[in-house]
C-alpha cells in the first residue's frame, strides 16, 4: 500500500498494512476517514507526530503525547470503549492529543484536550474519546 503525504509534498510513500490504525467511527468531523497511519519526520526523537488519513490524503492531524505539553490527566474508558478498542490490558493503550495553530489567538499552539485519541497498540484499533469534564482547549505559547 502507498499513500501521498500532501502536507509534505511526498508521493507514493510505502505503508505497511500492519501499522495502520482503524477508527471505528472516524475522527470528529471526518466520519469517512477510518484508516490512519502515524508518521514522523526522520532524525531526532520527534515531539510531534502526524496522524495521516489513508482514506483522504488531505486529512492529517499533528498529534503529541500529553506529557510533551506537561499535561497529566487520566481518561476513564467505559466497558463499551474497551470493547470498541478490543483493549484487554491498560499498557496496550496510548493517548495522544491533536494540536493546531489557533489563528484567533495570534497563532498560538492549541491542544484539543477534550477529545483525545486512544490507540490500542496491540491490535491497531483507535477511537477519539469525547470527554465531558475537561476544559475544552488549553493554549500554549510555541517555543
Amino acid at each position: 500500500m502507498k499513500v501521498d503525504l500532501e502536507h509534505f509534498g511526498l508521493r507514493d510513500v510505502p505503508v505497511d498494512p500492519d501499522t495502520v490504525f482503524t477508527f471505528a467511527g472516524g475522527v470528529a468531523g471526518f466520519p469517512a476517514c477510518l484508516r490512519f497511519k502515524i508518521f514522523h519526520q526522520e532524525g531526532e526523537k520527534p515531539a510531534v507526530f502526524w496522524l495521516q488519513s489513508l482514506d483522504d490524503g488531505a486529512v492529517m492531524f499533528p498529534i503529541v503525547a500529553p506529557e510533551t505539553l506537561d499535561l497529566e490527566y487520566e481518561i476513564e474508558l467505559s466497558d463499551a470503549d474497551c470493547e470498541l478498542l478490543g483493549l484487554e490490558r491498560a499498557e496496550d493503550a496510548a493517548v495522544v492529543i491533536i494540536v493546531y495553530r489557533n489563528e484567533a489567538e495570534g497563532g498560538k499552539i492549541a491542544a484539543n484536550t477534550r477529545s483525545p485519541i486512544i490507540l490500542n497498540l496491540a491490535n491497531r484499533r483507535a477511537m477519539q474519546k469525547i470527554l465531558q469534564e475537561v476544559h475544552p482547549t488549553l493554549l500554549y505559547r510555541a517555543r
